[in-house]
């Protein structure tokens, strides 16, 4: 990790002609971020997965998300449902130690395809009109951050299921919104504990994280303004319309665009 201290290593980071893309993908992500409250990962990790690899994409996401999701926690606050939020994250960051093994020892092409017929499946569900119905119970809540949690240690996408669980059962955006920043906010790190400890951290994805983070920052605040421009039927439209476009821009058949 001496190498963070050195202005040359950052410089060699820079100069590969991969990190221009990386740069962009973290502005979009950040905007869907901002915006919606969700949809960072379902952007980032795809895209940067076909420009570095899954673990790159994975790892530099959950540092880049750690930083500016608890930065943003406080704004949030005051309208996040705790109760549901704190058992969400406490289940998820259990089961994400599962899901790192998937990500540690997995075939990345085979692990990318994965991620794609996973996003798949999560926009029929959307699409056909399902919505889990009723309020918050203790069980459901478990078994869906326990779900979201194997995801998230694998491939950093543990929003879905949650976004799927709260946009029924919660009908205040402003609340969903509010509640799934604070979910990864705990989310993310908890996540980073778990990397480290499975010795997945290293000075080349911390610089690239520290050199992103900015960025997502910035566009996390501007798509945040546009979020209180847009009406609820807006909302639901752009987070879904992220999902979609996340299925397709996934898969490897694409690398050659991206390369």
């Amino acid at each position: 990790m001496i190498d963070l201290l050195d202005p040359s290593f950052y410089a060699s980071i820079i100069s590969d002609r991969r990190f221009i893309m990386a740069a962009a993908i973290a502005i979009f992500s950040g905007v869907v971020r901002g915006f919606s409250g969700f949809g960072s990962a379902l952007i980032y990790i795809p895209l940067t997965a076909s420009v570095y690899d899954p673990l790159t994409a994975a790892v530099t996401f959950v540092m880049i998300d750690m930083a500016t999701g608890i930065s943003f926690v406080m704004g949030a606050w005051n309208e996040t449902r705790w109760r549901e939020v704190l058992l969400l994250a406490s289940a998820a960051i259990i089961s994400a130690q599962f899901g790192t093994l998937i990500l540690q020892y997995a075939d990345p092409v085979l692990l990318r395809w994965s991620i794609s017929a996973l996003v798949a499946g999560i926009v029929g569900v959307l699409v056909s009109g399902w919505r889990y119905e009723g309020k918050p119970h203790l069980a459901v809540t478990i078994a869906v951050g326990l779900f979201a949690g194997v995801l998230g240690g694998a491939v950093q996408i543990s929003g879905p299921p949650i976004v799927i669980y709260w946009l029924g059962s919660m009908h205040d955006v402003g609340v969903v919104r509010a509640s799934l920043i604070s979910y990864f906010g705990l989310f993310s790190a908890g996540s980073v504990v778990t990397y480290y400890i499975h010795g997945l951290l290293n000075a080349t994805l911390v610089a690239l994280a520290i050199l992103l983070g900015p960025l997502h920052v910035v566009a996390m605040w501007a798509g945040g303004k546009a979020f209180h421009l847009a009406t609820p039927e807006t909302y639901r439209r752009v987070a879904y319309a992220t999902i979609i476009v996340s299925a397709i821009v996934g898969m490897p058949v694409f690398d050659s665009w991206l390369r």
